[in-house]
């Protein structure tokens, strides 16, 4: 596909619009870094072994719950008594204090979030396909480097550049994670997971397909032309959902304390592969997660997101309710299976079956220049004029 065509067959109107983008995602990254509230490093105070948990929690932004919990005590410990009565030494004080501050969220991250997801929507439902194109000429629409764009913006700024915190799968854990007393402010949390889910309902799973940084990672290595054969065959989603579901259910009973009595047991901590956008490995489990998510993307469709990610399991619901996404002309289809083959999920095939749970679409765009009767569109959900097979089954 030739991305420089595209260019020059998108209409003044689609320029416009490509330009009031590109204006609008700097405008929303400059207030990000106007009203950046990152806090100054909690590094400079120092913490030591003869202070007690109740002098320590509220100058790491966690509970003293959390902080029993981070050196392996029980949450019902005395936080009033010194670390050092408690066992805790001082090496292991400082392995906490580091890994609390990796935690620390850079306010402007959420901006580049915005930004990221403002310049996939536009480029899916305004200026992925030129004005007056013909089905004839679909091989030119939707190129691939606007997303390639995006997805190295993710992994290299909302990343590398700006670390782990926050991030779509924090803001699902973090939520239940002050509902057992981890966090002394729930409702910022909650506020910061609503942000993701309001990021992925504006466009289908747009904040996971264009925004999250470990996603963009999977995404990129996915993309490389080798192993093509091997990854035409996809997972089948009812086993993947059922892995994804399962462990989700599984990290709230330990959380809640409803196997093992203990609360506040995390087990995402332990396959949290956005630590190694702090290059910070503080388990195996994490270091293990991160390659096999990585090396897996060679052949697999984002494998974490898939099998893992709580977010990609809530934003799988989250679907239901998008305002943009993938709709079809049923009238138009002709059952071909161009769109199905294209789509490296089993999502396309659920959504012209008409099934009311298809498989997660992450908006990537493959299907939108394979159908040769031009049955594909991604637009608006209260778009008058064309009858659609819907993702929820009905019309």
């Amino acid at each position: 596909m030739n991305n420089y065509s595209w260019l020059f067959k998108i209409s003044f109107k689609q320029r416009i619009w490509l330009l009031a983008t590109v204006v609008g995602m700097l405008a929303i990254i400059g207030i990000g870094v106007l009203l950046d509230s990152t806090k100054e490093s909690e590094e400079s105070i120092n913490f030591n072994i003869d202070m007690a948990i109740i002098d320590i929690a509220p100058n790491l932004g966690v509970t003293g719950k959390s902080l029993a919990r981070e050196f392996g005590l029980p949450i019902d410990v005395s936080k009033k008594k010194p670390l050092r009565k408690l066992g805790v030494k001082d090496e292991e004080l400082q392995h906490v204090i580091e890994h609390l501050l990796s935690h620390s969220e850079s306010t402007l991250k959420y901006y580049v979030y915005a930004a990221l997801v403002l310049w996939g929507l536009i480029f899916l439902v305004k200026t992925g396909r030129p004005d007056g194109s013909n089905v004839e000429n679909r091989h030119d629409w939707y190129p691939r480097t606007p997303y390639v764009i995006s997805l190295f913006l993710s992994v290299t700024i909302a990343g590398f550049f700006l670390g782990k915190s926050p991030n779509p799968m924090e803001g699902v854990v973090k939520v239940f994670k002050s509902m057992v007393g981890l966090y002394p402010d729930p409702i910022a949390k909650t506020v910061a997971f609503v942000f993701f889910l309001v990021l992925a309902v504006v466009g289908n799973k747009i904040i996971c397909g264009w925004a999250c940084p470990f996603g963009a990672f999977q995404e990129l290595i996915y993309s490389l032309p080798i192993l093509r054969k091997i990854k035409q065959k996809k997972l089948p989603f009812v086993w993947t959902n059922i892995i994804r579901t399962g462990l989700f259910l599984t990290v709230l009973l330990f959380l809640f304390g409803i196997i093992g009595d203990r609360k506040g047991t995390v087990i995402y901590h332990y396959v949290n592969p956005f630590n190694l956008f702090d290059l910070d490995f503080e388990s195996l489990s994490i270091l293990l997660t991160v390659i096999i998510a990585l090396g897996g993307s060679f052949i697999s469709y984002r494998p974490f997101c898939q099998l893992i990610c709580p977010f990609g399991f809530i934003s799988w619901i989250a679907e239901r309710f998008s305002i943009s996404r993938i709709r079809i002309d049923k009238d138009k289809c002709t059952q071909c299976g161009a769109c199905i083959k294209s789509c490296p999920l089993e999502a396309a095939k659920g959504i012209v079956a008409g099934n009311r749970l298809p498989a997660d679409c992450f908006s990537c765009a493959r299907c939108l220049n394979v159908c040769p009767v031009d049955a594909i569109r991604y637009t608006f959900v209260f778009k008058k004029g064309t009858t659609l097979i819907m993702p929820s089954g009905g019309q």
